[in-house]
């Protein structure tokens, strides 16, 4: 066992276990209280506050909704996911990505709910069902100006380790209105987000394995006591598996708790199943 994992307590959340719902257009299942899923024993873990696995049928979606003070990011595993903002008209394509943006595989959308912003997301595939990760974190203030980002992450770089997606805004809670619009994150070349997480994926080979470091390498403010939840998708059919230092196995769907950690701690998962592993951590205050 690692020296990291002697301290460290790992809980399963299994993939059973979480919320589920099939609405025929939507089959959803949620690792935290969400909609009319609720458990007292998972609101948060950390300022992460959802983590919905969807699949969305084709020609079908989410409406025009309303989001605030939340930070929103929706990870892309397959299909295609178009967002619009409640003004634009069907196949408009908009003057920007930040009005109009279809994303697909390797893409993550941000959204900062703040005041307040109305969007939808549709599936616009004529056949295919996109399958993605709806997650939102806590924002550290409420009443942020509302604002878009986005980012597409290679896939060949996944496979060589961990890559850091999601960072702190790097002016912090008391960021001005210059530093807000300038919007550098902790981590260069990541979406900056209005809490103290980073997110992190990697594909890993079959009997390989990636280490996550947490905390980024100085890109937190809460050094100590570290959340970090560890998420397996479910994309291989039930043939992907991870293996934590301390011995949890993981199955697709499965999730762990990783607390009693600190910042600059190392977190090694070795993907154990007959297939590869894509492996999402989200490292929380």
């Amino acid at each position: 066992m690692s020296q990291t994992f002697m301290h460290a307590k790992v809980v399963a959340r299994r993939s059973g276990e979480r919320g589920h719902a099939d609405h025929g257009w939507l089959n959803t299942y949620h690792s935290f209280s969400f909609a009319n899923y609720h458990d007292p024993n998972f609101e948060h873990f950390g300022a992460l506050r959802v983590l919905n696995e969807d699949r969305v049928a084709p020609k079908t979606g989410f409406p025009t909704h309303t989001h605030r003070n939340a930070e929103i990011f929706s990870y892309i595993i397959s299909g295609e996911l178009t967002h619009r903002d409640s003004m634009m008209r069907n196949g408009d394509s908009g003057a920007s990505r930040n009005e109009f943006y279809r994303i697909k595989r390797g893409d993550v959308q941000f959204t900062t709910g703040g005041s307040g912003i109305s969007h939808s997301e549709q599936n616009e595939h004529g056949s295919e069902p996109v399958h993605f990760l709806q997650i939102w974190a806590i924002p550290w203030k409420s009443g942020l100006t509302p604002r878009y980002h986005d980012l597409t992450v290679d896939e060949q770089t996944k496979r060589q380790g961990f890559v850091t997606i999601i960072s702190p805004l790097k002016a912090g809670k008391s960021a001005s209105a210059a530093q807000e619009q300038a919007a550098v994150p902790s981590v260069e070349g990541t979406i900056p987000v209005h809490a103290d997480l980073i997110m992190g994926a990697s594909i890993i080979a079959k009997g390989s394995s990636a280490t996550w470091t947490i905390g980024g390498n100085g890109a937190v403010s809460s050094k100590e006591d570290r959340n970090v939840y560890v998420h397996l998708p479910m994309t291989r059919g039930g043939k992907s598996k991870i293996r934590l230092a301390e011995g949890t196995v993981l199955g697709e769907g499965d999730g762990a708790f990783v607390t009693n950690v600190n910042e600059g701690d190392s977190l090694v998962i070795e993907s154990v199943g007959i297939e590869e592993a894509e492996v999402v951590i989200l490292d929380s205050n």
